[in-house]
């Protein structure tokens, strides 16, 4: 856009033809199309604007009108994870199957122990995959890192409560819980709400596969309605991924980002940042 429309005079039908673009964009990054519809129309309205209009370089001002635009709708500014000035911290940590939820615990609790000097506790309170519980473990030896678990025979409510006395006992600062992660349900959802009121979560972070584009608005609202979700860890977030859900989940939910997982290795993990996702 920024080299399209210098050699002429800028009308409100190269504005038409650049929002055309842009919706093209937008829809094929996977962005809710109700997103799309009213980000063009603000778009549309700043930049037929006197701003645009007469300006030198009218290009380069709607695409500076739509990087504001983009960083307005996901937040901003960076949202800082809730953890206690002293004492203990609790996160718990929800999300389906596959969205990437162990292994981001792995790379989280490393993250906070480097850049927060905490000392964490991970907790596998997965007790319906047992492989949940062997790759919390592995993680755990390869970061140095404790996990205290209790095998699949014990409730889960059971293994928090064990797991937050122990973490007391033993001076940790930081206890990191994974859940099940099973396809949507009533029991699940009571689980979920039955540790939340056993562990009295500083934050309840949600993780979403950035893949799932729109679908993942719909589980973070259904987690949201349950939970009261303070923040999401958007995983997957690969070279070849668009964005479309860390911009339908922020707009949709309200949400913050907080934290992007973007490959394998265990520190890529990095706080999310709405201007660098913007640009």
């Amino acid at each position: 856009l920024g080299t399209l429309y210098l050699g002429h005079d800028f009308v409100e039908k190269d504005i038409d033809e650049a929002m055309r673009e842009i919706r093209v964009s937008l829809l094929e990054a996977d962005v809710n199309y109700k997103i799309v519809k009213q980000f063009i129309a603000d778009v549309k309205e700043k930049a037929v604007g006197e701003r645009v209009l007469k300006s030198l370089t009218p290009g380069d001002q709607v695409v500076k009108i739509v990087y504001e635009e983009l960083v307005k709708l996901m937040g901003e500014e960076a949202v800082p994870i809730n953890l206690k000035k002293s004492g203990m911290s609790v996160v718990l940590v929800v999300g389906l199957q596959g969205s990437g939820k162990t292994t981001h615990i792995g790379k989280l609790s490393q993250y906070l122990r480097k850049n927060n000097n905490m000392r964490p506790l991970m907790v596998a309170a997965d007790i319906y995959r047992p492989a949940a519980i062997n790759q919390l473990v592995q993680l755990g030896k390869q970061l140095n890192i404790e996990v205290f678990q209790m095998g699949i025979l014990t409730r889960p409510q059971v293994i928090v409560q064990k797991a937050l006395e122990y973490a007391r006992l033993n001076n940790y600062n930081l206890v990191m819980i994974d859940t099940a992660g099973r396809l949507i349900d009533e029991a699940l959802m009571q689980e979920l709400v039955d540790i939340k009121e056993i562990a009295h979560p500083d934050e309840i972070l949600l993780t979403v596969d950035a893949m799932t584009g729109q679908d993942a608005v719909n589980v973070a609202t259904t987690f949201h309605q349950k939970l009261d979700v303070t923040g999401c860890l958007l995983t997957k977030l690969d070279s070849d991924t668009r964005g479309g859900a860390a911009l339908s989940i922020r707009y949709m939910t309200n949400i913050p980002i907080k934290f992007v997982g973007m490959g394998e290795k265990l520190d890529q993990i990095e706080v999310f940042h709405p201007d660098r996702m913007a640009k």
